[in-house]
């Protein structure tokens, strides 16, 4: 099932990238977009509930602002929340980032287990950079807040990451660009990489639905196929945008 949500300022919400921690819209606002894209999500059976704690979710915020050192980021507040609120719903035992750059998309991700926003423990929590030196000061942001080493970066190629990972994916995000110019075409091969290992219900969540949606075509054309995952809903509440597939 292809679905979409929009909100009604997905054109004049902005923000600037290299100011990653400006407050873009009251607060309240963020919440009832989100909110109102996991009602969908739990409408059409992608998740079993809306429920996740507000308070810490914004005490992860709290930590990520005054422990990460982010130089840009496209991740916007909406997006932040969303990340986290689909993995404290979902509780992944096992989650696989592809594409964190300084740890701040993986840490959306991650710190519904990890850190003070923590509501569940989970077993395996990795985040795949290529770039070995931006996967090294995504270490040093994780470590700040994940002391226990449950979250963790791996510097490296996410296709053989992700094909390496010998156990089940109950989370996958994306937000690699392939090199050689592949850029977002990279999507479809990870997924293909690590799908024989989602269980029922797990959940691929893909950056860049809006802004990259050309060049992820056969990506989108794939997880928005009945055959290969149940639901597929495009977010549209920002200038990047996120398809959330459960399979």
């Amino acid at each position: 099932m292809a679905l979409e949500y929009r909100s009604d300022d997905c054109d004049r919400y902005r923000m600037e990238y290299a100011d990653p921690h400006r407050e873009i819209e009251p607060i309240e606002n963020e919440i009832a977009v989100v909110d109102a894209v996991l009602e969908m999500l739990d409408e059409c059976g992608g998740l079993p509930h809306t429920r996740y704690d507000g308070e810490k979710m914004l005490a992860h915020r709290r930590a990520v602002r005054e422990l990460f050192e982010i130089p840009w980021t496209a991740i916007t507040p909406r997006m932040q929340r969303l990340l986290y609120a689909v993995n404290a719903i979902i509780q992944p035992p096992n989650m696989l980032a592809a594409g964190i750059f300084c740890g701040n998309t993986f840490i959306s991700n991650a710190g519904a287990a990890v850190g003070p926003g923590a509501c569940y423990t989970a077993m395996q929590l990795i985040g795949i950079e290529i770039k070995p030196e931006e996967a090294e000061r995504a270490e040093r942001n994780v470590r700040r807040i994940d002391p226990t080493g449950v979250a963790r970066i791996v510097a490296g190629d996410a296709v053989e990451v992700v094909a390496d990972f010998s156990e089940p994916i109950h989370a996958l995000y994306l937000d690699a660009d392939g090199t050689g110019g592949r850029g977002k075409d990279i999507y479809e091969d990870i997924l293909e990489a690590g799908y024989d290992r989602m269980p029922p219900g797990s959940v691929v969540m893909a950056h860049n639905s809006v802004n990259a949606a050309e060049r992820l075509k056969p990506y989108l054309k794939f997880v928005r196929d009945p055959a290969h995952f149940r639901v597929s809903l495009n977010v549209v509440f920002d200038r990047e945008g996120l398809e959330v597939s459960v399979k």
